[in-house]
């Protein structure tokens, strides 16, 4: 059994596992930065380790530190939250190698699905609906044959990426060399594997995940899922459940192919299956995320799940939770500080935060007011979730929770998520992943 979790992440996910730990008797080692020194966290965990440094490199992703601080402080078991080395399985292997549960999938999963090629050969072996791709090309020659064969427009993608990073739309033969340079150089920068592949390109999608608990055993089950199309650059920003606009029961058979397919593979703990819907009707995998989520609170909103508190009994080798009928509706807005005009993050000292405290409504974030906005971590402030027997009343409740959200020290992208909300086609349910886009005028 889990007793001591060492939190190897920061912010409003450590935050979160605090919460679930201390709700299930389980202390907590809270890691934070030199640049974290301050975090409101801290005084909220059981105890805390220092990891000397700013920068992510010495910091929260130094695995060895990290293991030693493990070892030293007692801990039995690390979360690692999402981002950083949630992912990562060589991490994965060196806590179970040093003796910790890791509150996760086994590392083999981590590493599978971190393969994107294998991940779609894999879904689709078993039966799960995939769009027209290639294998790893290595060369601009190889992207273009692949890219004739499928037919253009086509992406370019990352085999090990993540979080949009290094996608390149190709829309002739003309494009592909160029293209192939920059998305082989942003791969290996970003993920120290500059090996890429193509996929079809679906023009205006519908980005809809499922939420999947599975036991290693050959059980699963999906919480439904969460529509994600209000992105930006290819990162979400705005997440709610149920996912408007679509048929239902295609969307229930799908969340249900998806857990069948998790638990013939004889995947364990949570994940989320990531899809694209089309507009002519198609459906495709697009990836399997291997770890909490960060709009996770959507689907603890509208089924009472504790996801967090369920990937530790999980990972204690317990039983499957019984997903309750969906009650309602839930959206979440991911507040960013950054400069509405630049797009670039915006640092500085939170004067004033203070997150709204209002019926419906639940805020997850790791800052309070005084702390510092630095410029070495993601820019997200906090995540604003709402929750209403009907999808008109959690958004109006998102909307006014946003308004009444007071930060003055850094700008942030309040006005942005706002005009989202107040837009028309959104309104209606017609959403897709170009809308943010159409919004700014350059889509």
């Amino acid at each position: 059994m889990v007793s001591k979790v060492l939190i190897a992440n920061r912010g409003a996910i450590a935050r979160r596992v605090i919460r679930a730990c201390s709700e299930m008797g389980k202390a907590t080692v809270a890691l934070y930065s030199d640049a974290d020194a301050d975090a409101v966290y801290l005084s909220e965990a059981s105890e805390t380790a220092h990891l000397p440094g700013h920068s992510a490199v010495e910091t929260y992703l130094n695995q060895d530190l990290i293991l030693d601080i493990a070892r030293r402080c007692g801990a039995d078991s690390v979360h690692p939250g999402y981002g950083f080395l949630a992912e990562n399985s060589a991490f994965a292997t060196a806590a179970i190698d040093a003796g910790l549960t890791f509150i996760g999938p086994n590392p083999e999963w981590l590493a599978a699905m971190g393969d994107k090629v294998a991940a779609r050969k894999l879904f689709s072996d078993h039966g799960f609906p995939v769009f027209a791709g290639s294998g790893l090309v290595a060369s601009a020659a190889e992207a273009a044959s692949a890219a004739q064969a499928i037919g253009y427009p086509v992406m370019l993608k990352p085999a090990g990426g993540g979080g949009g990073m290094g996608m390149e739309i190709v829309r002739d033969e003309e494009e592909v060399e160029a293209a192939f340079k920059r998305a082989q150089a942003i791969a290996g920068s970003a993920f120290d594997d500059s090996s890429v592949y193509l996929e079809q390109w679906i023009d205006r999608p519908r980005h809809i995940e499922f939420q999947i608990l599975a036991d290693g055993r050959g059980g699963a089950v999906h919480a439904y899922e969460r529509e994600c199309s209000v992105q930006r650059r290819n990162q979400k920003l705005i997440e709610e459940s149920p996912a408007p606009g679509l048929d239902a029961n295609l969307v229930a058979e799908t969340a249900q192919k998806a857990a069948a397919v998790c638990g013939e593979l004889g995947y364990n703990n949570v994940g989320t299956l990531e899809t694209l819907f089309s507009r002519d009707g198609g459906i495709g995998f697009l990836e399997m995320n291997t770890r909490i989520q960060v709009e996770h609170g959507v689907t603890e909103m509208v089924t009472g799940l504790d996801l967090v508190q369920d990937q530790i009994r999980l990972a204690e080798g317990g039983l499957l939770p019984d997903v309750p009928e969906r009650n309602g509706y839930a959206i979440e807005a991911r507040v960013y500080a950054e400069d509405a005009e630049t797009l670039l993050p915006s640092t500085g000292k939170l004067h004033v935060f203070k997150p709204p405290m209002l019926t419906g409504v639940r805020v997850e974030t790791g800052y309070a007011q005084g702390q510092t906005v630095t410029p070495f971590y993601d820019a997200l402030l906090a995540k604003v979730i709402a929750h209403g027997s009907t999808r008109e009343l959690a958004i109006g409740r998102l909307t006014v929770a946003l308004r009444a959200f007071e930060i003055i020290g850094v700008k942030t992208n309040v006005a942005l998520l706002t005009s989202v909300l107040q837009d028309a086609e959104f309104l209606t349910g017609n959403v897709d992943t170009g809308i943010v886009s159409r919004l700014l005028g350059n889509g």
